[in-house]
């Protein structure tokens, strides 16, 4: 027997086609991305039609079906998304802003909870996560908070500052508006936001 006649099979690379990386490869399709857009878009229309009396009246029980249909494929879109990719599935924030805000039109619209029927909207603040131009804005904002946060204590500060002020020279004389320190920092902003300022202040 020659060594040309011995044959040993050599596995085959392996490859990426198990379910869960060909369902990954389907939920991140561009199609697939428009479609559930599509829908959020159509169910943030239909709820702002049921607050009309007309629809109320008249095709109720036509836009309850639709925001049960809606509701449904997004649960189902959660469940292939957790079953994809697993405990990575928690890794993303913003799979996990998808999963409450879906999670809010799941709870009972019955007896005392029926105020929370109108958190329904709130699914339309999906497309925050869906459309990557949105992410980006919302990321941006995120990153600026800190800036923000020394902004406002820099303006407090200056704010406190005038109206220690403002109550030390005028306290006496104009008692109703700068007699104590909360009346003169509430009349610095009225000041300062032009709101009512001209019915005394001025």
């Amino acid at each position: 027997m020659t060594d040309a006649s011995i044959k040993i099979e050599q596995p085959d690379p392996p490859l990426d086609t198990s379910t869960r990386a060909r369902l990954r490869a389907f939920l991140e399709k561009s199609r697939v991305h428009n479609t559930i857009m599509a829908l959020i878009i159509f169910n943030a229309v239909t709820l702002g039609i049921s607050t009309s009396d007309w629809a109320q009246q008249n095709i109720a029980g036509l836009l309850d079906v639709l925001d049960r249909i809606v509701l449904t494929i997004f649960v189902v879109e959660l469940l292939l998304k957790l079953y994809a990719y697993g405990l990575s599935f928690f890794r993303n924030s913003w799979n996990i802003f998808d999963l409450l805000v879906v999670s809010v039109g799941l709870l009972p619209s019955s007896s005392g909870l029926s105020v929370l029927r109108g958190l329904r909207v709130i699914r339309a603040m999906r497309l925050l996560s869906v459309i990557p131009q949105m992410r980006a804005v919302v990321q941006a904002l995120l990153d600026a908070l800190p800036g923000m946060g020394a902004v406002i204590v820099m303006i407090s500060i200056v704010f406190y500052i005038f109206g220690v002020m403002a109550t030390i020279m005028y306290g006496n004389a104009f008692d109703e508006w700068f007699g104590t320190l909360g009346r003169s920092l509430y009349s610095l902003f009225q000041i300062m936001t032009l709101e009512s300022w001209s019915m005394g202040i001025v």
